[in-house]
């Protein structure tokens, strides 16, 4: 709650949201000023689900980072606020930005 008290997303600037479970990684552009999710994706999407990046991996969360930003390239979102949803700067949390970072997106 207090990561989520600081950082605030937009229509503008939505926020990029990353959630890690023990299997899995979830990614999604939150609009929190009317409460939408613009794009989501994670592990267990169509996309992934049938190869190899369907498990929680630094592999699978740079693959998932490039999705999300191909998705929010076609919504016109160009910008957004990164949240790593308590989770250290580390890992998979970091090869998710990276991947984000390398298709387009600015944060």
């Amino acid at each position: 709650m207090r990561t989520r008290k600081r950082v605030r997303g937009s229509q503008d600037k939505p926020r990029l949201c990353v959630i890690k479970s023990n299997k899995n990684i979830h990614v999604q552009l939150i609009d929190d000023e009317n409460s939408l999710t613009l794009a989501s994706t994670s592990t267990i999407s169509k996309d992934f689900r049938t190869t190899e990046f369907n498990k929680r991996s630094q592999t699978s969360a740079k693959q998932l980072g490039l999705k999300i930003a191909e998705l929010a390239k076609a919504k016109s979102v160009k910008k957004v606020v990164f949240d790593r949803s308590g989770f250290k700067y580390h890992g998979v949390i970091a090869a998710v930005a990276d991947g984000a970072r390398e298709g387009g997106i600015e944060f």
